[in-house]
């Protein structure tokens, strides 16, 4: 089991530290509502608490974002693009799922406390692996569709768990697909796949890829970003 020491950091809440011989770097994450810290083995506290003090923006804003999500009870009302949730009280002892008929079920037994973080975690774990899956089915696809449409060639295309970024695209002309791209109505997961076919010919975001992507889009493009800041990832 992996040690860590704890340190209060200010408005970051309690940091968690380890030392890794194996890291090359100082590794900065936040994972279920904490910030974990890894030392290299040339490295030292007192570098990384450093390091640790440049990353403190980015850090306390993606904990406030996690903060802010969604708990899951049995009157949350969720839909992604190809499935509903439904969350149930039974007599079951432990915790079930099954995807059916475009509804993922998740029954609970009757004492559950939704307001358990470890019970959040749980119900979250299994709508992330429903929609992993359901992306893998969808995405892959409706990428292809959409590159031979608008005359666009990629290498390859992966489905990733990031909660930063809806997709990217690496100069190979890799793409990268979050699963949360599979919370977003039909125009806006397309608006997605095409923003990172454009990168396959625009790397960056310079006036040519925004011209390319109105094209694409048929000028919808201001109206599209507009409408994404409402939507949030898991």
């Amino acid at each position: 089991m992996v040690e860590y020491k704890k340190i209060e950091a200010g408005d970051l809440g309690i940091v968690f530290l380890r030392r890794n011989p194996c890291a090359r770097r100082y590794l900065l994450r936040v994972e279920n509502g904490h910030v974990y810290a890894t030392i290299p083995a040339y490295g030292n506290e007192r570098e990384l608490l450093s390091f640790l003090n440049e990353q403190h923006d980015r850090l306390l804003h993606i904990l406030q974002k996690a903060s802010k999500r969604l708990m899951f009870d049995e009157n949350t009302e969720f839909r992604t693009y190809t499935f509903s949730l439904q969350i149930i009280r039974s007599s079951l002892d432990n915790i079930y799922s099954t995807l059916r008929e475009d509804v993922l079920y998740i029954s609970c037994p009757l004492q559950t406390d939704f307001s358990d973080e470890q019970i959040q975690e749980k119900l979250r774990k299994i709508i992330e692996n429903t929609l992993r899956y359901e992306a893998k089915r969808i995405l892959p696809v409706r990428l292809k569709e959409l590159a031979e449409k608008h005359g666009f060639q990629y290498t390859s295309v992966k489905i990733n768990n990031s909660r930063t970024h809806w997709g990217s695209c690496t100069a190979r002309k890799s793409i990268n697909l979050s699963l949360s791209v599979m919370l977003l109505p039909e125009h806006l997961l397309d608006y997605i796949l095409l923003h990172e076919l454009c990168h396959t010919v625009e790397m960056n975001h310079g006036e040519r890829f925004w011209s390319l992507m109105n094209k694409v889009t048929d000028g919808k493009v201001a109206r599209f970003r507009k409408e994404m800041k409402s939507y949030r990832m898991l």
